[in-house]
């Protein structure tokens, strides 16, 4: 029986056959000892991409655009796979996607009809090159016949990966990726739709996925939709699926919808474009609200709701929620920017682009000694003084993490001559970590984990803070099913009890 397309996308019906199923303490804060000086924010884990063409295209350049799109979720390494007449041809390394681009030597092997590509972040130090993506499996003559790539974390990945060496399957990285290479690698003579139905119904957690067979193109999104996943079309031959719509952007695709939780996209052999299955029906979409708050680029949207208006209307809603008398309105570059521009719209008090950013600089520094750590964050972010010195400033950030960074900002604003510092941090306090495919600090070095609100104003020298609740930030994103585990410590997901295993890098 077909499901109501309509409902689903505004995809001409060419491209779709939906179909029912027949048959988851401490308060040392700032942390000087630290030698490598990390970012103070939550980092996305990576960014998917993938393309699937009835047609031969420059999968090459195409790839290319669409990961550069994404280059803000991952900055430490990028790959792709293509499909080639056949053959499946991939590279991957580290480095930003323009650097490793220009490594290959020979682009026409990486022209075909069908390419995914991956934008990796890695916690400090983990530089493994074999937990690189997209992964791939070879048969018994050495060729690539699957590869995926995913962003999201896996809650059962030490469960299933020695399920799977008990069986004999041999694992060559760390990362939980490999583990959904091997369950769908494992049950491929179930037909490939068969093989990623059984996997999802083996593997918790957060994940969307995009693949390849040597014919196929394929990509789902886990049963609560909690890391973003959307579907665009080039034209009727051609489909884009990426973790953001900006990447649709980059490649002259039209934003369809988003992936479904629960649902396989897939191609063919008996229908032409590419069909759709949901593996579980009604499934709640609890995307992650922080994907809004920080993650996800501006120009975005996701769930059908954009980025910069959900920031926008934080920052006029913690006027609303904390109002105060004040000269200029700033905001920390760039996801504190369009929430400083909403406060000063429902203010009236005007908005200074003030504090400039360093787009160059890397993720962290090797900083041994205090005295040059303390020089970082003017690295950075630099006031323009003129423009702050004697005034009442209201400094807008999209969160306060660690509380290192904001601590330096204000203490940069008032060596600027700042009269007044008023914080306000549109998200709510972030009080536990996340396991499902965001590096965050453990509790111990959250800080509004630690701190009562009066306390952290007293450490950062404000003279007044303020969280935008968790009730307003529902009232902007419109629904109370997104993950706010974050700022509630309530997840979609059970949180295991180990998770060492699992290697954060995906």
């Amino acid at each position: 029986m077909d499901l109501e397309f309509q409902k689903y996308s505004t995809l001409p019906k060419f491209a779709f056959q939906n179909r029912y199923q027949d048959f988851e303490e401490t308060r040392n804060f700032p942390k000087e000892d630290l030698g490598v000086y990390p970012f103070d924010k939550m980092e996305e884990e990576c960014g998917v991409f993938g393309l699937h063409s009835t047609q031969e295209l420059d999968t090459f350049s195409l790839s290319q655009f669409g990961l550069f799109a994404l280059q803000h979720r991952g900055q430490e390494a990028c790959g792709i796979a293509v499909g080639n007449k056949g053959k499946i041809f991939s590279v991957k390394d580290e480095g930003l996607v323009l650097d490793v681009f220009k490594t290959i030597e020979e682009p026409e092997q990486f022209m075909g009809s069908t390419v995914i590509g991956h934008t990796r972040y890695t916690t400090a130090g983990d530089k493994k090159k074999y937990n690189f993506q997209p992964f791939f499996a070879k048969n018994e003559y050495d060729q690539i016949i699957l590869s995926i790539a995913h962003n999201g974390n896996l809650t059962n990945a030490k469960k299933l990966r020695k399920e799977l060496e008990d069986e004999g399957v041999v694992f060559r990285a760390t990362s939980d990726t490999e583990v959904i290479l091997r369950l769908i690698q494992k049950n491929l003579d179930l037909g490939l739709r068969g093989a990623i139905k059984a996997t999802m119904e083996k593997i918790e957690g957060a994940y969307s996925v995009v693949g390849i067979t040597r014919n196929k193109f394929f990509a789902f999104r886990d049963f609560n939709g909690i890391r973003p996943l959307v579907l665009g079309a080039i034209d009727e031959n051609a489909f884009v699926v990426a973790s953001e719509s900006c990447a649709l952007d980059g490649v002259g695709a039209q934003y369809v919808r988003d992936i479904l939780p629960g649902e396989i996209v897939y191609t063919s052999d008996n229908e032409k474009g590419l069909q759709s299955y949901l593996v579980k029906e009604d499934c709640v979409n609890r995307i992650c609200a922080f994907e809004y708050i920080y993650f996800a680029r501006p120009d975005s949207t996701l769930e059908g709701i954009n980025v910069h208006e959900v920031r926008e209307k934080s920052g006029m809603k913690i006027w609303e929620q904390a109002p105060v008398d004040a000269d200029i309105v700033i905001g920390v570059p760039d996801s504190g920017v369009p929430a400083a521009i909403g406060f000063s719209k429902a203010s009236g008090i005007p908005f200074r682009p003030v504090l400039i950013k360093n787009r160059y600089i890397g993720r962290s520094f090797i900083i041994p000694s205090q005295e040059m750590r303390e020089h970082f964050v003017n690295l950075k972010l630099n006031p323009i003084i003129s423009e702050m010195k004697d005034k009442r400033v209201v400094i807008i950030d999209d969160s306060i993490v660690r509380g290192t960074t904001s601590k330096r900002l204000v203490k940069i604003l008032k060596n600027a001559g700042v009269k007044e510092i008023h914080f306000r941090s549109v998200s709510p306090p972030i009080v536990a970590p996340c396991f499902l495919g965001i590096d965050t600090p453990t509790k111990d070095d959250l800080i509004s984990a630690n701190m009562s609100k009066d306390e952290l104003k007293d450490y950062l020298a404000v003279d007044s803070l303020e969280f935008l609740s968790v009730e307003n930030l529902v009232e902007i994103l419109g629904s109370p099913n997104h993950c706010f585990g974050c700022f509630t410590e309530k997840y979609p997901v059970k949180n295991p009890d180990e998770l060492a295993f699992i290697d954060q890098g995906d």
